[in-house]
């Protein structure tokens, strides 16, 4: 499908909805994480399922980061063919088809993966064996997040043992990424359950190394709590994603000062029109839940203080101004800030690269693909 811009076109002009980046925002955030974690012993490895793009991967690895991660194989087989020769998938994979795939995959790049079952294990090595390649492995813990996972401690070596015994297949190191954690509002519980991470991690490593057994990689973190896993000395990877963006969703978490979360600037927003106005309260957008997530939230109206949207449909917002000292007029563009942007970037085709786009002289930059949207196997 034709981007809704052209390269070079006022922002003004941009057609609506639209996936928008605020290049300026975005490069900030990008230099923002490169400087905060530089000199430490643990490393980005950003996770590519916020952005799904080799383009964005590449300038997260010029500032330093050691590759990028990744949910999926179809994702980082995209990854893989944009140029990215580092690719964690920090996940499970169940299916021989997927592990095949996996399993090619090493032949071109460095493309890891987790396991928390034996039986995934059984399935990787004959994929591995099958390829005629060797697949580094991660034993995921659950530190925490009741999602995957096995238990810390003696049940992880186990595990790591059969790996290690495995035809085709190397232990590599721990998967300890705390979920649920990253979007814990008040700063001090955020980072007491994160270091409950790093403490479970702790003990598997020393139990890991009683065994004979090294981690090349201890990765977890997320844009919620990677300071924490950073300073622990235990993790050496982290996976955070959503810094580049900022979502409506992270904002919402407290700072240590108990203010604003403060650290990253919203970089991404979906830019809709106002194509309907039935009341002076009310006002209806082009954007609904085609062009929006909300799993996490409605987007939030940006420079609009006192506006809200409410009442999305499939192609519709509706922005309440009952409160809100601005009010748009009937045509006006206006830029929504994504509850969650993971998914709200996998809606969308292309991203319109803006810079300047909170002046009058606004236009677009580049246009970049999603290029792994709906990459889901």
């Amino acid at each position: 499908m034709k981007p809704s811009a052209d390269i070079g076109q006022p922002f003004a002009q941009v057609d609506t909805p639209a996936l928008i980046v605020d290049l300026d925002a975005f490069e900030a955030n990008l230099k923002t994480m490169a400087g905060m974690i530089d000199g430490g012993a643990a490393k980005l490895r950003g996770h590519s399922k916020t952005h799904k793009s080799p383009i964005i991967a590449r300038k997260q690895m010029d500032l330093g980061a050691v590759g990028v991660c990744c949910q999926k194989v179809s994702e980082a087989e995209i990854m893989v063919k944009g140029g990215i020769d580092n690719v964690l998938v920090s996940n499970q994979i169940a299916g021989a088809s997927k592990l095949d795939r996996l399993a090619d995959l090493n032949r071109r790049a460095y493309v890891p993966f987790c396991v928390d079952h034996p039986d995934g294990v059984a399935q990787a090595s004959t994929a591995a064996v099958r390829a005629g390649v060797t697949l580094d492995a991660l034993v995921e813990i659950d530190v925490g997040a009741g999602r995957c996972g096995i238990a810390p401690g003696q049940a992880a070596v186990d595990l790591a043992k059969i790996i290690n015994d495995a035809d085709g297949l190397r232990f590599a190191g721990l998967q300890a990424y705390h979920g649920s954690a990253q979007h814990v509002r008040a700063y001090t519980d955020r980072h007491g359950q994160a270091q409950l991470a790093v403490d479970h991690a702790r003990t598997t490593i020393q139990a890991l190394d009683a065994a004979g057994l090294a981690c090349d990689i201890v990765g977890g973190a997320g844009t919620g709590t990677f300071q924490t896993e950073a300073a622990s000395g235990i993790y050496n990877e982290l996976q955070a994603g959503s810094y580049i963006f900022m979502d409506a969703d992270y904002a919402r978490n407290h700072g240590e000062d108990g203010g604003a979360f403060g650290r990253f600037q919203h970089a991404l927003f979906v830019v809709a029109a106002v194509m309907s106005y039935p009341s002076p309260e009310r006002a209806v957008v082009d954007a609904g839940h085609k062009a929006c997530a909300i799993d996490s939230g409605p987007p939030e109206p940006f420079g609009m203080p006192g506006a809200k949207a409410t009442r999305l449909s499939d192609e519709h917002s509706v922005l309440e101004l009952s409160e809100a000292n601005d009010r748009p007029n009937w045509g006006d563009k206006v830029l929504l800030i994504p509850g969650h942007c993971d998914p709200t970037v996998n809606l969308h085709d292309h991203y319109i690269c803006v810079r300047g786009l909170h002046t009058p002289d606004a236009h677009v930059e580049d246009i970049w693909p999603v290029a792994a949207r709906g990459a889901l196997t």
